[in-house]
């Protein structure tokens, strides 16, 4: 271990960058306390972003960097779309060049997108130390190439960070050695509480001539997106939702044209538009009636933000969102009929409490997680450790 390591993050999708920025600003702080401390406070490291362009949009890609306040990446690999081998295969030999030229002490990846999964064989390969940010997410569908990448990011890496506590119980439920797990909390949430000040979904509702009360859409998924007849039966569902409320749908790249020759188009009550950067997307839910989605971090941002949101999935790796939150698990047979129940119920909460540690300092928490393994501490696995509140941190 050098003394002052170097901690690179792996980044290629927009939930990456949400996830990340928490994590880069907790490492940072530990670092300039140890720079203006003489007693041993903080720890002394480096760091960079290693930006796969996995997104290669701007609108899902550089105007996050913007929003969240990340630093510029140390590379660019800008592999873009392709299939999942092509696009795997080109994550592979790119980020080898990088990692083999930077030889971090640790690499920091997140979620489960295909820039994870190529991060952590490279790193496994090369023998890189690793650390996945929310591990243990399960679905149970090995249908999703998502629940591949997850399985084999958490079975490669040597520190696993979760983010709720069924996370922590499907690690153990697969043997994985406790010492490895640590119950952290969610940094998504965390960038979400430092964005609320700047959300305005006034300003954004006006400028996009949407009315008062209207609902969002976001698609993308392989099963609701590759599959003809699959995007017509999802695409049906969401125009007869659209009859009961005006539906805007920030078109994500992938499946923009398959969706779009489903009938995905503007015309009705329905309003596609390019993707949005990060506030003004979190403006735009914040200010809906209702979320239509597939997406995973849509379902943690609308629990967060009590709005109802219904999930066109038969399953979700974030049961807690359900448990806890404000989302509902739909089939795009039963979709129009839910969505016509929420806006007349309401963001409703099973449980009535939001998800443990869900409080804004997963950040801090997983950047003393990694200093502690760098310095070779004996961290205590997650099965001892306690769900503090947030006065406990």
């Amino acid at each position: 271990m050098r003394e002052t390591p170097l901690v690179l993050h792996v980044l290629g999708a927009r939930p990456n960058f949400v996830k990340a920025a928490p994590v880069v600003r907790g490492l940072a702080e530990l670092g300039a306390a140890a720079e203006g401390s003489g007693d041993g406070a903080g720890f002394a490291l480096r760091q960079g972003i290693i930006h796969t362009g996995q997104h290669y949009d701007a609108l899902m890609s550089d105007v996050f960097f913007a929003d969240l306040g990340l630093p510029e990446p140390i590379a660019n690999l800008g592999v873009g779309s392709g299939t999942h081998a092509r696009q795997t295969a080109a994550l592979l030999t790119g980020l080898e060049d990088v990692i083999t030229e930077h030889r971090p002490d640790l690499v920091v990846v997140y979620g489960d997108v295909n820039s994870t999964l190529a991060a952590i064989l490279v790193c496994a390969k090369l023998g890189v130390p690793t650390a996945h940010v929310e591990a243990g997410l399960r679905s149970f569908d090995r249908t999703m190439p998502e629940e591949i990448n997850r399985v084999v990011t958490d079975a490669l890496a040597d520190i696993l960070l979760c983010t709720s506590p069924d996370a922590v119980a499907h690690l153990a439920n697969e043997g994985v050695d406790p010492r490895k797990v640590h119950f952290v909390g969610n940094p998504m949430i965390d960038s979400l509480f430092a964005a609320l000040p700047s959300l305005d979904p006034e300003r954004v509702r006006t400028r996009l001539g949407l009315p008062t009360r209207y609902a969002v859409a976001t698609l993308h998924r392989p099963g609701n997106v590759d599959d003809a007849e699959a995007a017509r039966e999802v695409v049906s569902a969401v125009r007869e939702v659209s009859e009961l409320v005006p539906i805007v749908v920030p078109l994500h790249p992938r499946g923009r044209t398959r969706l779009a020759e489903a009938g995905l188009v503007t015309g009705g009550n329905l309003t596609i538009i390019d993707p949005l950067g990060y506030l003004d997307f979190l403006s735009l839910v914040k200010g809906a009636a209702l979320v239509v989605t597939d997406s995973g971090g849509v379902q943690e941002e609308t629990t967060m933000l009590g709005v109802p949101c219904l999930t066109v999935r038969p399953n979700t790796e974030r049961p807690i969102t359900i448990t806890h939150g404000t989302n509902l698990l739909v089939t795009p047979a039963t979709l129009p009929a839910a969505a016509a129940k929420a806006l007349a119920d309401g963001a409703v909460t099973p449980t009535g409490e939001l998800p443990p540690l869900w409080d804004g300092k997963a950040g801090p928490r997983i950047a003393r997680v990694i200093a502690a393994w760098l310095r070779g501490d004996n961290l205590a696995p997650a099965a001892a450790q306690t769900v503090r509140t947030s006065a406990d941190d």
